[in-house]
């Protein structure tokens, strides 16, 4: 009930005056049954951009930070996330990344749909950087086609550390289903895992015409945080 009261009364409204998204490819989203929406990652103003504009609901996959706040703001932050449908997912480690798995196949059970940021974290830069394999997992798993979707504007709109977003033109665009149904029983093997990843990530990438990093956005930010840059070559569109 509260995710469509922040839908369509309290927030959504203003997302849409304030920022007044363009919508592209936005009847390419399944009017019914289960899929999932996997999208590029550059701003915190994502998860609520996205859901305020599509006509169906959709459960984000958020990183499990989001609800362990501390004190009476953590508690309120964690509350909002719940209430906004929002999965808390620890992304501590191999096991975490199963349960994160568990619980998004429980939301395409239900014929819903299911929003994944396949890079795992945001970009910290603007860049769009190497997907991990648990979108392609529960892809072949739950048998549901893939949405790729490309948030436009947004990193200029609230890039990291910024936490009030600024206004500026954001273009929230949506791709053809992605259909893997030909690898299906296959979801146990690396290299379809790491094919059907890598198809969703350039399907984004054609979208978003961001540089492409063949890197893992949390390795890279990691690398920086120790001192000393490295620079990937960007993915051709062609």
């Amino acid at each position: 009930m509260f995710y469509f009261l922040l839908k369509y009364v309290l927030l959504g409204p203003l997302l849409r005056v304030l920022f007044r998204p363009r919508i592209e490819g936005l009847e390419r989203v399944p009017e019914s049954g289960a899929a999932i929406v996997a999208g590029n990652h550059l701003s915190f103003s994502d998860h609520f951009l996205m859901p305020a504009v599509l006509k169906r609901r959709i459960t984000f996959l958020a990183k499990a930070e989001y609800f362990t706040g501390p004190g009476l703001k953590g508690k309120l932050i964690a509350g909002f996330f719940r209430s906004a449908g929002q999965i808390p997912v620890d992304r501590s480690g191999k096991e975490a990344g199963q349960a994160a798995i568990r619980e998004g196949l429980g939301v395409l059970r239900k014929d819903e749909l299911l929003g994944i940021y396949p890079e795992g974290t945001r970009s910290h830069d603007g860049r769009l950087y190497k997907g991990k394999v648990g979108v392609a997992v529960m892809a072949l798993r739950a048998g549901v086609p893939v949405v790729p979707c490309a948030m436009i504007g947004t990193f200029e709109a609230q890039p990291p550390g910024r936490k009030l977003p600024r206004l500026h033109p954001v273009v929230i665009r949506f791709g053809e289903p992605l259909d893997f149904s030909r690898y299906a029983g296959m979801e146990n093997e690396k290299a379809i895992l790491r094919a059907v990843t890598d198809e969703i990530m350039y399907a984004i990438l054609s979208l978003s015409e961001q540089e492409y990093v063949d890197e893992y956005a949390a390795v890279v930010k990691a690398q920086q945080a120790e001192g000393g840059e490295r620079r990937f070559p960007r993915m051709p569109l062609s």
